[in-house]
């Protein structure tokens, strides 16, 4: 799947999007873009804003920041929102928080909020938010213990505290909506995006 389109940067420094791109053919560079995203969030809740507003101002903040650096490049900036009945988590810092995180979602459906922008000489090209929603099973205790004492820094990277792909399946009952929006990447209407702009093969 050649493509002829201009250069592609990522402005994540996730490894799952970058390897649901690399495993769509894409060639592309990795630059994480640096931003406040605590500072943002907090002032954008202040002002009502919903987890989708907040996941769509992150994606575009850090492919704005790089476009205006790599002007010719399509910078893609991604972010991802965890909504379980108004209150937002994020990445757990480490085991302890990871713990209560999950004990908190236990028995709950909760939404991913997954936004994509594309920026190209300083400006948003394409943007796109996808939810899914994931309802958690009520394991034991001893099933969360297990788990958090077995979590990896990949699953500590993950907003949910989960890797879906992985071991992370047995935490749900439950499950609506695209898988590609469940890792933090919209693939789908990416590559399709790609394909009307010339970056890939119709």
């Amino acid at each position: 799947m050649p493509e002829t389109g201009p250069r592609i940067i990522l402005a994540s420094a996730s490894s799952a999007r970058a390897a649901l791109l690399r495993g769509a053919g894409l060639t592309f560079t990795v630059e994480p873009s640096r931003v406040d995203e605590e500072t943002v969030k907090d002032s954008l809740k202040a002002e009502g804003a919903t987890a989708p507003d907040v996941a769509l101002a992150l994606a575009d903040l850090k492919a704005a920041k790089l476009s205006a650096r790599y002007p010719d490049a399509l910078v893609i900036g991604a972010d991802q929102m965890l909504d379980c009945n108004g209150i937002w988590f994020d990445k757990p810092p480490d085991k302890d928080a990871l713990f209560a995180q999950l004990m908190a979602l236990r028995g709950k459906t909760h939404h991913l909020e997954a936004a994509l922008c594309v920026h190209q000489n300083g400006r948003r090209i394409w943007h796109i938010v996808e939810r899914a929603a994931l309802t958690m099973r009520d394991f034991s205790d001893d099933f969360l213990k297990g788990y958090v004492a077995a979590a990896d820094d990949e699953v500590l990277a993950s907003v949910g505290g989960y890797r879906l792909e992985g071991v992370g399946a047995q935490l749900f009952s439950k499950i609506e909506g695209d898988y590609f929006t469940i890792l933090g990447l919209p693939l789908l209407p990416l590559l399709d995006f790609f394909r009307h702009h010339g970056v890939v093969q119709k």
